[in-house]
């Protein structure tokens, strides 16, 4: 069938969904085979029309067609095998067993047997793998979510999962189209046809005496909305078809815009004309096809992983556990951690993007604050002051001499996080450049807007990144970011202007714009005026974002009668397409909303915090964060969506987590303790970050609910005295001060007896092979080692009295677990050789439920509970030697291979989707950082690659050097580790650790000397990013500090090691594992087969200790950047 033809399917389809035919509907949909309706899909199973399902499937697939298909047939049968059996109907049982579930004895008779078996048990759920299924209803909704994964990996059902994005009616709008078209070519149209028929080509009769009007004139009247049936009758006119703008954004445009700078109607015959490429972005939007695939880190079934099955198996068995969704509430932050007082009260909030607890607030003082919530600590401050007020406008200066009082209405991060902007109630915005360190200087000042501007924003039209502003003037300008120069102005709005929204989609760069008669716009780069003129629930203070993948859009409005309204829009259709509920019906002020993780939604209103899952317009659960918040608090999610910032009575900010978020802020505290032991270092020393001037990738748009209305008082000025701390500024290369020779003359803590620390020797009867990879498992319950023989070993520790939370400890002996089928957990082998010899990789899924891993054969996929192989894939050669999956999309992974290529490969549809290449040897280390959108390759090569996960284009390469001593070029096992802060990287080589840059500059690098020289032979950031754990080949450990490299404490092998006179050879940490929460335990894989689990002791609860202190006084440097033991780059 042809493109067209297919196209007129899809117009039929909608036509009789509209009219409500729906069983023409769902039989076009099967007979034509090209939309597989999952609505009408899950109304059946859900229904238990088993035989409508069965027909509904047979028009995309066949049970023989491929193994997906044959575990969609089967899971059907089954569960309606398992409802026969439940309802003790014994006879439709066997008759569903010989005629439905026969045909699948050919392919694993076993599986018959063991189904068969089951018409034996008076109730089949004492069978083992069933002992969990519960009733019909929850089966049904179980097997739903496993039948919609095989869909959506089946290849059958590519692409006909979507249904095409056009306009709603667009049949009949063909058709009008078409009556146009009859009546431009009438020899005597008449002003008001008159339509009967479509059977046969329309053409008007001449009224008697009746001078016809121009035939290129056609009627002119509004586009129909959408949904609605245009007329077509007796005595009523047909709708005529207008040609849109060329430019303009075509899905906003539901109705006829008159404020195009051009006719609606084009002069001869209408066409149909098609929007530019700079128009479709609204029209089409760009959604991901079905749903989301299979994840690895948040499955929890055994079948769930077996639709990616690529090799030879095609067993099919029970589904026994329940499924639980990526999200819960459990996501959402609630906790109160942390309450802040800032001093006046706070009216805009933003978390930096890159450092997660880093928090810009502006108040009604004029202003702005930087906080670091974990510690508590004030980075830094600056009271409102004009910078130069003679080159301000007169209007501005009188503005000040007549009232010296100004409120911060907006402040907001630049896109990396190295500059940010305020705008103040009156005319001026502000523009700061951020170092790592916590000072602020001076950038831009610009005399912006007449009266108050109400938002700022950046963004990155043309690839220069620019600053948007708006204001009472009713304009919107945007701003060059490097020198201040003003590059647009669009003007339209009748109304001050409330908030801009900069975005874009296929490369379209535009802005959305708000104002206080409620009218949203959109403006392209191109001062041509306004593509939208659309009105906002509330008509009102609106403000609009995106959800941080760019692909929904929300507004939250509040009307001046206080009713507040949470929308989803259509963007193909300009309407609203969901709203949420649970609003106050009279707002005690204009609620602000915020977005999170393209999943949630969160707003004050009514003394709390209301939250929405993006797809349920209901609420789904509240806070009022332990009382104390004012009636529409002001609030901003982190970038992670772990912690949220809410504004509080008596001028604080209190800041409430999830549980990833109390981690993050127990991380911070322990820095705070380690502070408190040590001499004075900068408590938020953050990485250097990339120059904000130059152009980014992407920008995301904040939002902007800031003007000076009854949501934003302007008390008079405060200006405070409080300064930035000169301590804080922080020169982290290495200098010389009075206090060097303190440093120098402290000894080292050495640990050399068992009685200094607390180690454990794992329980193994079989420890002969040598570890070669170790992980704790993501709960820190277990550990997971992998042997050079390809076997897994798991240990497990139980809740006991003495170990009541079950964490692994070095005072609990764990239990060496298996599964009571007593199989164990052993890779694939190459052929072509031992497992010994070939390089091991492996991966763990985020709910620790499976493991990816590989010993030279194929990879292979095992369930953590049963120890079974679920699938294998990518069969050598080239043998995988490293893993690492996507941070955004667990469908993939990416596979360092020995012939030193990278694999990205795509596991649910089984095929790689592209192939890296610019390594020498074979891939030793992959490392991703989802907050810079890059992938760090090494390899046996001692080269780092630097890849963009976007394109997967190659951004940089360079070789470590080596140290002083050693001869260039290097070579051996190169490992990478992104740090917490997803900027900096450790690099591990037997030479040396080193810490990288983003832009692969080396910053301080340590190599083995005096008492740790022999080889590096692994090393590793602990769990709150503070600490480097290094092992060495003489079987020594090294604690160093992460900022500066410099070591804490030496641990060596007699303290951990139980003395052996019979071993000849020295028996040292092949590899070593972080525990996930308690940032001073370690697991040791050792090079004997062992494993060993140590802590510090109960006296010394910490690594190694800081340099004396004299009379209570610190040394006036920094002893990281100071200690001679770490060196800087040689570069």
């Amino acid at each position: 069938m042809s493109s067209l033809s297919r196209e007129l399917v899809f117009l039929i389809l909608q036509f009789l969904d509209e009219e409500k035919f729906k069983e023409a509907v769902h039989k076009l949909e099967q007979e034509s085979g090209f939309f597989f309706n999952m609505k009408h899909f899950e109304d059946q199973v859900q229904a238990g029309e088993w035989d409508e399902v069965e027909r509904y499937l047979g028009g995309f697939t066949k049970v023989e067609d491929n193994r997906y298909s044959m575990k969609i047939f089967f899971e059907i049968r089954k569960q309606k095998y398992l409802e026969a059996l439940d309802k003790q109907d014994r006879a439709k049982a066997v008759e569903i067993l010989t005629r439905d579930l026969k045909v699948f004895a050919s392919f694993n008779e076993e599986l018959f047997k063991e189904i068969t078996q089951l018409l034996t048990l008076e109730n089949f759920r004492q069978n083992e793998q069933l002992s969990k299924y519960g009733d019909t209803k929850s089966a049904r909704n179980i097997m739903l979510t496993e039948l919609k994964k095989l869909i959506e990996a089946n290849p059958l059902f590519r692409e006909k999962l979507t249904f095409p994005p056009f306009k709603n009616s667009r049949l009949r709008t063909l058709i009008n189209q078409s009556l146009n078209w009859q009546h431009q070519l009438c020899k005597n149209p008449r002003s008001n046809p008159d339509i009967k028929t479509l059977f046969t080509d329309h053409t008007c009769s001449p009224s008697n005496g009746a001078r016809p009007p121009p035939t290129n004139s056609p009627i002119v009247g509004p586009i129909p909305k959408a949904g609605a049936f245009p007329p077509i009758g007796p005595h009523s006119p047909f709708q005529p078809v207008v040609s849109p703008s060329a430019s303009a954004i075509a899905g906003w445009m539901s109705s006829a815009n008159p404020s195009l700078p051009h006719g609606a109607v084009a002069a001869g015959p209408p066409g149909l004309v098609q929007p530019p490429n700079a128009a479709q972005f609204l029209k089409h939007p760009r959604t991901p096809p079905g749903a989301p695939g299979m994840d690895y880190q948040s499955a929890d079934s055994e079948h769930l992983m077996k639709r990616i099955r690529v090799g030879p198996s095609d067993e099919v068995t029970f589904t026994g556990v329940t499924h639980s969704n990526i999200y819960s509430q459990d996501d959402l932050p609630r906790t109160v951690m942390r309450t802040l007082s800032q001093g006046s009260t706070v009216m805009s909030l933003d978390f930096h993007p890159l450092q997660q607890t880093v928090l810009l607030v502006g108040t009604s003082a004029g202003d702005i604050a930087i906080w670091e919530v974990g510690s508590r600590e004030r980075l830094a401050h600056k009271a409102f002051k004009v910078w130069d007020i003679s080159v301000c406008s007169m209007p501005l200066q009188a503005a000040l001499l007549k009232d010296n009082s100004i409120c911060v209405n907006r402040c907001v991060w630049g896109p990396d996080g190295s500059i940010l902007g305020v705008a103040f109630s009156k005319h001026i915005v502000q523009i700061y450049t951020y170092s790592p360190t916590g000072e602020l200087r001076h950038h831009l000042e610009i005399d912006a807007h007449s009266g108050g501007v109400n938002d700022i924003a950046f963004a990155h039209p043309n690839k220069q990144l620019c600053i948007v502003t708006c204001g009472d003037d009713k304009t919107i300008k945007v701003w060059d970011a490097g020198a201040g120069r003003r590059l647009h102005t669009f003007e339209g709005h009748e109304s001050p202007v409330y908030s801009v929204c900069p975005h874009y989609k296929e490369n379209i760069q535009f802005i959305f714009s708000t104002a206080l008669d409620g009218k949203i716009k959109a403006w392209l780069y191109d001062c041509l005026g306004s593509r939208v003129d659309y009105d906002a629930p509330g008509l009102w203070c609106t403000t609009m974002a995106y959800s941080a993948d760019g692909i929904r859009l929300f507004s939250c409005g509040t009307s001046k009668e206080g009713d507040s309204h949470l929308v989803e829009w259509n963007e193909s259709e300009g309407s609203v397409k969901r709203t949420y509920l649970g609003f106050k019906k009279r707002s005690l002020g204009v609620v602000q909303f915020d977005t999170t993780r393209n999943r949630f939604l969160a707003a004050g209103d009514d003394f709390q915090i209301k939250f929405w899952d993006m797809d349920n317009p209901n609420i789904i659960a509240t806070t009022e964060a332990d009382g104390g918040l004012p009636a529409s608090p002001k609030l901003r999610f982190n970038r992670e969506g772990s912690l949220l910032a809410v504004t509080a009575n008596d001028n604080g900010i209190k800041i409430l987590a999830n549980t990833d978020g109390q981690r993050l802020i127990r991380m911070l505290e322990s820095r705070t303790f380690e502070g408190s032991r040590a001499p004075p270092e900068p408590m938020n020393l953050k990485p250097t970050i990339v120059n904000a001037l130059c152009p980014v990738a992407n920008v995301s748009a904040p939002l902007g609910p800031s003007m000076e209305r009854p949501d934003r008082a302007t008390p008079p000025v405060s200006i405070s005295s409080l300064t930035m701390d000169g301590n804080r500024t922080t020169d982290i290369k290495p200098r010389v001060s009075d206090d060097v020779n303190k440093i120098k003359s402290w000894k080292l803590p050495d640990i050399i007896d068992s009685s200094q620390l607390r180690a454990l020797r794992l329980p193994d009867t079989k420890a002969t092979s040598k570890v070669v990879r170790l992980i704790y498992t993501n709960s820190g319950l277990a550990l997971l080692a992998l042997a050079s023989n390809a076997v897994h070993k798991l240990w497990k520790w139980q809740r006991s009295e003495r170990n009541p939370s079950g964490k692994s400890t070095a005072s609990v002996v764990p239990q060496l677990w298996q599964p009571a089928n007593g199989i164990l957990m052993t890779n694939d082998i190459s052929e072509s050789g031992s497992a010994e010899d070939s390089a091991a990789c492996i991966a763990l899924s985020k709910n620790d439920s499976y493991v990816m891993s590989a010993s030279g054969g194929k990879v292979s996929l095992f369930n953590m509970m049963t120890f079974k192989v679920m699938t294998t894939f990518m069969s050598p050669p080239p043998a995988a030697t490293f893993l690492a999956f996507h941070p955004q999309d667990n469908n993939i992974v990416a596979v360092g291979m020995e012939d030193s290529s990278i694999h990205i490969y795509n596991v649910r549809v089984d095929e790689v989707k592209t192939m890296l290449k610019g390594h020498q040897k074979r891939i030793t280390g992959l490392a991703f950082s989802q907050t810079l959108n890059l992938l760090v390759s090494s390899a046996a090569d001692a080269q780092l690659c630097l890849w963009g996960i976007e394109g997967w284009e190659k951004r940089k390469a360079r070789f470590i050097q080596a140290p002083a001593g050693r001869a260039n070029p290097l070579f051996g096992e190169t490992k990478v580790q992104f740090h917490n802060d997803q900027v900096h990287l450790l690099v591990t080589h037997e030479s040396q650790i080193s810490i990288y840059d983003s832009k692969l500059d080396c910053l301080r690098s340590w190599s083995p000397r005096d008492a740790l020289s022999a080889p590096i032979s692994s090393a590793l950031y602990s769990c709150d990013g503070l600490l480097v754990y290094t092992g060495f080949c003489d079987g020594a450990v090294g604690v160093f500090d992460a900022d500066s490299l410099r070591l804490r404490c030496r641990i060596g092998p007699s303290a951990y090691i139980p003395s052996s006179p019979s071993s000849s050879t020295a028996v040292y940490p092949t590899v070593i594992a972080a525990h996930p929460a308690e940032p001073n335990q370690i697991a040791l894989g050792m090079s004997d087969g062992t494993v060993n689990v140590v802590e510090p002791s109960d006296s010394e609860p910490k690594w190694g200790g800081s340099p004396p202190q004299e009379n209570g006084n610190a040394p006036a440097s920094n002893p990281a950047s100071s200690n001679p033991q770490s060196e800087p780059s040689s570069r």
